[in-house]
C-alpha cells in the first residue's frame, strides 16, 4: 500500500467515524520551520502560533478553534524530513505523541476536542 492510498484510507476511517482529518504533506517539508507551517496549515491554527515546538504542543492540545469531536492530523512522506533533520522529526513526533496522549480517547469528555495522529510513509 502506498502513502496516498494509506492516507485516503485513513481519511475514509476517519469520516466513517465522524472525525475530521486534517493532511500534512511531508514531501514538501525537510526542515523544522517548514513542518511547523505544514502541520499550522493543515489543523487551521491562529495566527498566533509561536511557530516552536512548546506552541505546537500548545495548539495541539486546544483545538478550540475548531468543531467539537475527533480530528485526525494524517501526516505523508514524514520520511523526508526524518532523513534530512532525524532530531528534529524525532522531536516532532515526541510533540504529537504527547499531544494525542493528552487528547485521546480516555481524556476526553462528552463534546471535547480529541487528537488522533497517524503517519503514512512508504
Amino acid at each position: 500500500m502506498t502513502a496516498g492510498s494509506e492516507a485516503k484510507a485513513a481519511a475514509d476511517d476517519a469520516f466513517a467515524r465522524g472525525a475530521y482529518p486534517h493532511y500534512v504533506d511531508g514531501s514538501r517539508t525537510l526542515d523544522k520551520p517548514g513542518t511547523l507551517a505544514a502541520i499550522a496549515e493543515a489543523m487551521s491554527f491562529p495566527d498566533y502560533f509561536g511557530r516552536n515546538l512548546d506552541a505546537l504542543y500548545d495548539m495541539l492540545t486546544d483545538l478550540s478553534w475548531l468543531p467539537a469531536g475527533e480530528h485526525v492530523l494524517i501526516w505523508t512522506g514524514s520520511e523526508g524530513l526524518r532523513g534530512a533533520e532525524p532530531k528534529t522529526y524525532l522531536a516532532i513526533r515526541s510533540v504529537l505523541s504527547d499531544a494525542q496522549r493528552a487528547l485521546g480517547p480516555d481524556a476526553g469528555m462528552p463534546g471535547a476536542r480529541r487528537l488522533t495522529v497517524v503517519l503514512t510513509d512508504s
